[in-house]
């Protein structure tokens, strides 16, 4: 069985609300991305998606924005955080995920991500500018090698992309709270709750609802209809407050506490 679906088969039993983070690989350097990971996972992470630096994060916010600018600065590659989650696969058990834009993986050459990804341990992979459209043979590609290619919705999803997605939709579906880019925020948008609603009924894969998480009040309020919640803007905005690999990670993994 694929780690995420295990992780979520789990949760439901525990009915607890799951914890995904993201941190930008290679912020500050490969080797505090690692120090915060393991941190995470001994936190009570359950999922962590590890982003690809990139020069146009276009649905990224200006702290995930500003992150993928220091990682590139120290030339982090998507070859590098590749190998960063195979070191980690032997060292943490929690699903590991990708998150990378289309110019890299295609650069790199689909199917040899597909190869290193497998033999890195990655359970799952997230590609915000891979419309579900042109997505199809590569995600059947990924399949093969029990790899899950998250797909997305927004507030803005019509009833007909909705349906489709769910149709394809394998390991959970990224349900985005806002029309715009990541970023804390204080509250959860009403259109997240009817979205996670309307997705829910016509579904059984897991819903993660992510783009402006930041506290435990919201991880309760996203209720019955979300299986789990997406913290992104919020950790990478203590790695911005800077400090070596196991100073950040003490931070980080202070904050994390208070979700447990």
């Amino acid at each position: 069985m694929n780690g995420v679906d295990h992780k979520f088969a789990r949760l439901k039993t525990s009915k607890r609300k799951g914890i995904i983070t993201y941190l930008t690989a290679g912020d500050p350097d490969l080797q505090a991305t690692e120090a915060i990971v393991l941190e995470m996972a001994r936190r009570g992470a359950d999922m962590v998606e590890l982003g690809v630096p990139f020069s146009d994060p276009v649905a990224d916010g200006p702290v995930i924005q500003d992150a993928s600018k220091r990682a590139l600065v120290r030339d982090v590659t998507l070859e590098d955080v590749l190998k960063l989650a195979g070191r980690l696969r032997s060292r943490v058990r929690i699903p590991l995920l990708l998150m990378s834009y289309y110019n890299p993986i295609f650069s790199y050459g689909l199917s040899n991500f597909v190869d290193s990804a497998s033999c890195s341990g990655v359970d799952g992979v997230i590609i915000p500018d891979l419309p579900l459209e042109e997505s199809e043979a590569f995600s059947w590609d990924l399949k093969k090698a029990g790899i899950h290619f998250i797909s997305f919705l927004a507030p803005t999803s019509s009833d007909q992309r909705i349906k489709e997605t769910v149709e394809r939709a394998t390991g959970f579906i990224y349900c985005i709270s806002v029309a715009g880019v990541t970023g804390a925020r204080d509250v959860i948008p009403a259109q997240a709750h009817k979205l996670l609603e309307k997705v829910n009924s016509m579904t059984e894969v897991p819903l993660a609802l992510g783009f402006g998480i930041s506290s435990p009040e919201q991880v309760q309020s996203i209720g019955k209809h979300g299986s789990a919640v997406i913290i992104g803007s919020a950790i990478m905005k203590l790695v911005e407050q800077g400090g070596d690999g196991e100073t950040i990670a003490r931070r980080v993994g202070a904050f994390l506490k208070k979700f447990n």
